[in-house]
């Protein structure tokens, strides 16, 4: 993509892309915002409001990335997180999710514990693929971004849990 930076630069960058973008439509909004008549000057406020708003999560995801160099690749679809690790894997459902947690050993490595009845899943926070489950996590419940990213960059040694299914769903009505 961009052969001429130093290969760190070229990380930083493709994990701000979505920032970066978000922040030069703001900005040509508001270029166009300060031009002449009322109809551009509209176009011009709407772009620059709707951009701001796409800047808000776009940050979030950012700051949640990781450099995805860890053991495993992660993939969320269709609310089914799937997990392929070199000595474990599984795939749990955001549905029947019963608990999230985030474990960190003493060497700093961290890991998300996924619980549902009969099964944990533990997923390096570091696994390629693991920014898709900053969105995938938001859409539980009562759990904010903010804990995430909290729980994320904490120091925090051992198990903390971020959320728990206040509910089980009844399996038949």
């Amino acid at each position: 993509m961009i052969g001429f930076l130093r290969p760190e630069v070229a990380r930083l960058l493709r994990r701000w892309a979505e920032v970066i973008a978000a922040a030069l439509v703001l900005a040509l909004g508001l270029w166009i915002a300060a031009r002449p008549g009322p109809v551009v000057q509209g176009f011009g406020y709407v772009l620059a409001v709707l951009a701001a708003l796409a800047l808000i999560p776009a940050v979030r995801r950012a700051r949640f990335a990781s450099a995805g160099d860890g053991p495993g690749v992660v993939q969320v679809i269709e609310g089914r997180i799937l997990y392929m690790g070199p000595v474990t894997g599984g795939a749990i459902s955001l549905a029947e999710l019963t608990e999230l947690a985030l474990r960190r050993d003493h060497a700093g490595a961290a890991v998300w514990v996924l619980r549902e009845a009969g099964q944990d899943l533990e997923v390096p926070v570091d696994a390629t693929g693991a920014d898709a489950l900053f969105d995938a996590f938001t859409t539980l419940p009562g759990l904010g971004g903010q804990r995430l990213l909290a729980a994320r960059h904490g120091m925090a040694l051992g198990e903390q849990r971020l959320w728990r299914r206040v509910g089980v769903p009844a399996l038949t009505q």
